[in-house]
This record gives C-alpha cells, structure tokens and sequence, in this order.
C-alpha cells in the first residue's frame, strides 16, 4: 500500500503533451496518481463534489488534466478512488477491533462500551494522528453522509459491511433488541460520528469555548458513553413500552 500522506511531487517542468499522456512507470506513476488523489481529496472536502472541478484539482497536483482523465476517468470516478483509498483502511482496522475485542472478551464478557471503544477508536486516530489527509477525508465523509443526492449510495458501498459486523456484535449484548430499533440506534450514531469528525467548530461556538471541537480524544471518550447509553435507550427491553400515563 502506498503512503497515504505523501507530500505532493513537484510539478514536472516540461510542456504538458496533448492528447493521451504515456503510461508513467514505476515510483513515478504511483507518485502521480497519489498526488492526484491528495489534491482531489483536499478540494473535495472544503467545496464538496458539485464544487470542485477536474481542472482545478489537476491544478492543485500540478499535472495536466489529460493525467487525472487518464488515471482515472471521469470526476464520480475519481471521486469514488478518494473515498476508497482510505475507507478501506478505516473500515478494515475497525473490523479488526471489534473481532479481537469479541473474541477476547467472549459473547458473555462484551459490553456496549467495549465494543464502541473498539469500533470508534480507530477513525478517531487517524484524524488525531495520521496529518492533514486524514482531516481532509474526515471532512468529506461528513459530507458525503449527508448528500441526498449520492451519499446514501456511496456510505453504503464503502461502510456498510463494518456496519453490518458491529451490529451483528451488538445483537449478541443484546438479543432482546428488535431489528429497526438497532438500524435507528446506528443512524443516530452515525450522523454525531461524521459531524464530531468534520471538526467544524460549531461546538467550540456554541459552549463559548469551554469544549473544543479538535479536542478528539474527549470526543471519543464522549461518544462510547453516549452511543452505550443510546444503544440501551432505545433498543433495551423497556424501549418498546408506553410512557406512564
């Protein structure tokens, strides 16, 4: 697997060549193309995707635009190559967590913290810890989350399967819970998830400055306790009955 956070190669000197451009090779293909997507990425996140044009992100990697088309099409299509590249390293090491928590800790052992801890703590490093990529992709995720347009389409594609295992999980904690309630429960979770990680500030504002929202090891410690909690509220045996007259 290539780097993630690469810095960028510097632009190459000579006349860009009309036409299609010839097949790079070795390091110096994979450079390109990784140069491509931290631009795309990065434009992608502030302007979001009807903002953001082929030009101008070939402008930012400082190739021409018959590279990015030759690299990778059209602009869904290059789209859709920046959320793969580290949703895959996202949604990989969260199964992981969640696997080797389950089986560490045995189906009688698992609490909704312990699982939460497990599956929410890598995203939440990764924008800690992995530079300024991460944060750009943290940002489109948030985004894309909330597209009506494509975002149901594409959060489904990249996310669901780890979705799918966690909730498997939760089941085993919580064999009384009923199926809608458990998708609600993770709907709920999903959109505080995205917003806490696009780092908007909004928090920062609203409490006057007395929480932070770049403040993401509190965010995580937070959120496990708020989606345990969550979960048991609405799918726990009392959350089907009437409230008392």
């Amino acid at each position: 697997m290539t780097r993630l956070d690469a810095p960028a190669p510097a632009a190459d000197a000579r006349p860009a060549r009309r036409g299609r451009p010839p097949k790079a090779r070795g390091a110096g293909a994979a450079d390109t193309r990784e140069s491509i997507l931290d631009a795309a990425e990065d434009l992608f996140s502030k302007h979001g995707f009807y903002g953001v044009t082929i030009r101008e992100v070939a402008r930012e990697a400082g190739v021409d635009t018959a590279l990015v088309h030759y690299y990778f099409g059209a602009k869904r299509d290059l789209f859709d190559a920046v959320f793969l590249r580290r949703a895959e390293v996202w949604n990989n090491e969260r199964v992981e967590a969640i696997n080797r928590y389950a089986r560490d800790a045995g189906p009688h052992g698992m609490t909704l913290e312990g699982l939460f801890e497990a599956f929410l703590r890598p995203p939440f490093q990764w924008s800690l810890k992995g530079g300024p990529g991460w944060k750009h992709y943290a940002a489109l995720v948030a985004q894309t989350n909330a597209n009506p347009a494509f975002g149901g389409e594409t959060m489904a594609r990249y996310f669901d399967p780890a979705i799918r295992r966690l909730i498997e999980l939760i089941k085993q904690i919580m064999p009384q819970a009923r199926e809608a309630d458990l998708y609600w429960a993770y709907h709920n979770l999903s959109g505080a998830l995205t917003l806490t990680l696009g780092e908007t500030g909004r928090l920062d504002r609203l409490s006057g400055g007395l929480c932070r929202s770049g403040d993401l090891e509190s965010a995580c410690d937070y959120m496990v306790r708020f989606a345990a909690a969550g979960f048991r509220a609405v799918c726990g045996p009392a959350a089907g009955e009437a409230p008392p007259a």
